[in-house]
């Protein structure tokens, strides 16, 4: 038990899972400060947050280890397939089950978190712990953050598109460059200089990229508590919510693993397939919510990848210490042989 609670603080479920349901809560009881019209200017406080949290990210990028992870591209394309295709062609599949107008608003959702890219610091962690092949894990999980930025406006454009009212494609991508791909290029190019700063002081890095996630999902919720916009949600629909959520999660975990055997992939490089392609990403959520959603939607869009980020660090810290045990049992075989 211990080492579950261990790995599963490693992976990001930890204080922090509490310190975002505490600002749901707060959101709910004190909604004034964090609404566009308050005198605080949260919202704006933390789109620049959102910048610095991604120069960050760049500077503890080296163009060398992109360059070294570019090897392996059969998996790489399979993981790339999976966040951006294959997850998203999944929930266009169940759009038929959700009939009503509310219903539709939960599935947007849903939609929102599937064609979100993976998360990059719990797939390195999973993936160390399982014993898989840690540079291609860092490589892809880099490399999905930067592609998410126009392939998740372009998902989103496409749905939206078919609704009412008009979604402009180019400016949100041109919100999300200045946002998210400026800064990272702009960390990797002071990476030489600047980078062991960022390493050296990553755990504080870490908390302020925490806080700036907690803000964010502030914000969004007084919009949305304050526009009334979860009236119609009870206990049993975010039960089901979570329950179709671990049901995505292991279905993605399943048919990944299936198609890594099929592939012949090494099992360092199964490791890697399934972890990385079967997360999605908070930080992103919450950042291209502000960007997509802008106004009380957007804690709405919020909820499903709230659910799925701590249902996955749950579910994938148990599989990667089965995975390890396992490691650790074959690698004894073959010394005593």
């Amino acid at each position: 038990m211990r080492k579950f609670i261990d790995t599963a603080k490693k992976a990001g479920l930890d204080g922090f899972m509490l310190a975002l349901l505490s600002m749901i809560l707060l959101a709910w009881l004190w909604p004034a400060p964090g609404m566009q019209d308050s005198p605080l200017h949260l919202s704006t406080v933390s789109t620049y947050a959102v910048s610095l949290i991604f120069f960050f990210y760049g500077l503890r990028l080296s163009p060398e280890k992109l360059k070294a992870g570019l090897v392996n591209w059969r998996l790489h394309v399979m993981v790339h397939l999976s966040t951006f295709v294959l997850f998203p062609v999944l929930a266009l599949a169940f759009r038929p089950f959700f009939h009503s107008a509310e219903g539709q608003n939960m599935w947007l959702a849903i939609f929102f978190l599937t064609v979100l890219p993976s998360t990059v610091s719990s797939s390195v962690v999973m993936v160390s712990i399982a014993r898989g092949n840690i540079p291609a894990a860092i490589f892809n999980a880099s490399i999905s953050s930067l592609i998410g930025v126009f392939i998740t406006p372009l998902w989103m454009g496409l749905v939206l598109d078919a609704g009412p009212g008009h979604f402009d494609l180019l400016s949100v991508v041109g919100k999300l460059a200045l946002q998210v791909l400026l800064p990272v290029f702009a960390g990797i190019v002071l990476n030489k200089r600047w980078g062991h700063f960022a390493e050296t002081n990553k755990k504080y890095i870490r908390y302020f990229d925490q806080s700036s996630i907690l803000l964010i999902v502030y914000t969004s919720f007084c919009e949305s508590f304050g526009e009334h916009l979860f009236d119609s949600l009870g206990i049993k629909e975010i039960v089901f919510l979570g329950i179709g959520m671990l049901a995505l999660f292991f279905g993605i975990y399943f048919l990944l693993t299936f198609i890594s055997g099929l592939l012949h992939f090494s099992r360092e490089d199964k490791v890697t397939a399934v972890f990385c392609g079967s997360k999605k990403s908070l930080v992103q959520g919450a950042v291209m919510s502000k960007v997509l959603f802008a106004g009380p939607e957007a804690g709405l869009m919020l909820l499903p990848i709230m659910l799925y980020h701590a249902l996955q660090l749950i579910a994938a810290s148990i599989i990667a210490q089965r995975m390890a045990r396992e490691g650790e049992a074959a690698e004894e075989v073959v010394l005593k042989n």
